[in-house]
């Protein structure tokens, strides 16, 4: 799996589960969900996104 790909996926599970967790939970949960789309708002501009760092750590192919 690419780089891309599994950016798109952490942050799609990311969502869910902030959203889940705000439903069954607790509504403060819905900050996680928040902060995935901040994150993935700042990388649009910036193009750095720290789950990039950590791939390529591990050597995850781009």
């Amino acid at each position: 799996m690419k780089q891309e790909d599994i950016i798109r996926l952490v942050a799609g599970a990311m969502v869910l589960l902030g959203i889940l967790l705000a439903y069954f939970i607790s509504v403060g949960w819905l900050l996680l969900p928040a902060f995935v789309a901040i994150n993935l708002i700042q990388s649009a501009f910036s193009k750095w996104c720290p789950l990039i760092s950590l791939l390529d750590k591990l050597r995850v192919d781009k």
